[in-house]
């Protein structure tokens, strides 16, 4: 779906596509950060009006989320294939073709002669001409180029047209199926909203909603009934409710994993990787009298649980420094529910995310199975017997969720357990057996394993 992005050509002298170039180089440099890069840009040029940092954000993120097709398209047209030309080309020649396919209201002229400016202002003014001339075939063809054959190549037809290695393609195939596999890849390519959680130790979702509009802020109701999504607002920083920590920004799949989280008057919780603390603030107000210690591995990530937590006055939420993979022997039997929201290789976060498909490998999917069985074995002992485990993942990978589960309850004195009563707006067999595995373009969600699990009584296997 092409977007109603607004053109944003004048208003200052801040050139915006070169500044998403610079984006781009740079993270062919240093790949696997580029939701960081984004945001210290935007931050960076906050004195820009909403058009334009909206600009450079959808045409930097839209550009990497689409690059295997621009290529394609490219190369249909192009002599010299991508592969073959100097970075600083590259990434124009992808960045033109994004507006030239997916933004409309993006003039033809203004994309091929800002490309033409932006090589000569580059140091490649010999190359004007090819990047005119590129762009210019591209723009009369664009809509006619043929894709690999879907009935013929499945495979190479989603790559191309989801902009998903083929690797990855095979993937979701081999996990959910190829009807599956293709609506997941369409879901990643559905427009992401923005969620938050109402911080209901201050406010009632109705009265934040109340307050939110009153904000200029457009609110809609969710599958949860304190989670909102919204929109329209200019800078979320900027909001009053948000400065006064009236809700917390968070994923609705990361919101419902934090349902599992089945938690009495006076527990105490363990959250073992909980940066930036979405998850254990949520639990924080689970029950009265809760308290939740924070973890994770390094002073900067328990700083930025620290900031939410002083955002959200959310006193009974305490943090501690400490590597999950390390078992620590003081909270041996001490907490009523642990939280392990693991690292994963963030499978079913590509829409939010869309340098993952071009950064993950088999390699590293088998290497995060052990670390999350390392922190799963480490913290083991930290629940008392009949106490819970809520393992979660943001990936759509057996190894890494139901295989991982399977694993621990044969190693470790756990089973799963009945997560049907926390969960009634969804509709999965599964639920029954203690996990849920959510897929966007099936579920309305990311893609997110959930599971709990609880320790037998007598400790014993």
């Amino acid at each position: 779906m092409k977007s109603n992005d607004k053109n944003p050509e004048t208003v200052s002298n801040v050139n915006q596509r070169e500044i998403v170039l610079d984006l781009l180089l740079e993270n062919e440099k240093t790949p696997g950060h580029f939701n960081v890069l984004i945001k210290q840009a935007l931050d960076k040029y906050q004195y820009l009006l909403k058009p334009q940092r909206a600009f450079i954000s959808r045409l930097a993120e839209g550009t990497l989320e689409k690059q295997i097709e621009e290529d394609w398209l490219i190369n249909q047209v192009s002599k010299t294939k991508v592969c073959k030309m100097k970075p600083v080309i590259r990434n124009i020649l992808r960045m033109s073709v994004y507006q030239l396919k997916y933004m409309d209201n993006v003039p033809v002229s203004a994309v091929c002669n800002e490309a033409v400016r932006l090589a000569a202002k580059r140091g490649f003014a010999p190359l004007k001409g090819f990047v005119n001339g590129v762009l210019r075939n591209l723009s009369r063809s664009i809509d006619d180029i043929a894709y690999p054959s879907r009935d013929k190549d499945f495979v190479s037809y989603c790559s191309v047209k989801y902009s998903m290695p083929e690797f990855l393609v095979e993937h979701f195939i081999k996990e959910c199926g190829t009807q599956n596999a293709e609506k997941i890849m369409q879901g990643f390519d559905e427009d992401k909203k923005l969620y938050i959680r109402c911080n209901r130790n201050l406010i009632t979702p109705e009265e934040l909603k109340a307050r939110l509009e009153k904000e200029n802020v457009a609110v809609k109701d969710t599958i949860v009934p304190y989670a909102f999504e919204i929109s329209g607002y200019d800078y979320l920083a900027g909001l009053d409710s948000f400065e006064d920590g009236l809700f917390q920004v968070q994923d609705i799949s990361s919101i419902l994993a934090g349902l599992a989280v089945k938690a009495n008057k006076g527990d105490f919780i363990i959250d073992v990787c909980a940066s930036p603390g979405g998850k254990s603030l949520h639990a924080a107000e689970r029950a009265e009298g809760v308290t939740v210690e924070a973890r994770d591995v390094s002073e900067k990530k328990a700083e930025l649980i620290e900031d939410n937590i002083e955002r959200m006055k959310a006193f009974n939420v305490r943090t501690k420094v400490w590597d999950a993979t390390v078992k620590d022997e003081s909270v041996k039997d001490m907490a009523d529910i642990l939280i392990c929201d693991v690292p994963c290789s963030g499978l079913g976060i590509i829409g939010r995310k869309a340098d993952i498909r071009y950064n993950i490998t088999q390699d590293k999917l088998n290497s995060l199975v052990e670390l999350q069985r390392q922190i799963l074995s480490a913290s083991s002992e930290y629940v008392k017997p009949g106490g819970f485990i809520v393992y979660s993942t943001c990936t759509i990978n057996r190894a890494e969720n139901l295989d991982n589960v399977l694993w621990f309850t044969e190693n470790f004195p756990y089973e799963l357990d009945s997560i049907e009563d926390d969960y009634p707006m969804l509709n999965q067999d599964t639920l029954k057996k203690g996990y849920v595995q959510l897929l966007p373009g099936v579920d309305g969600t990311d893609g997110f394993f959930i599971a709990r699990l609880k320790r037998k009584d007598n400790g014993k296997n």
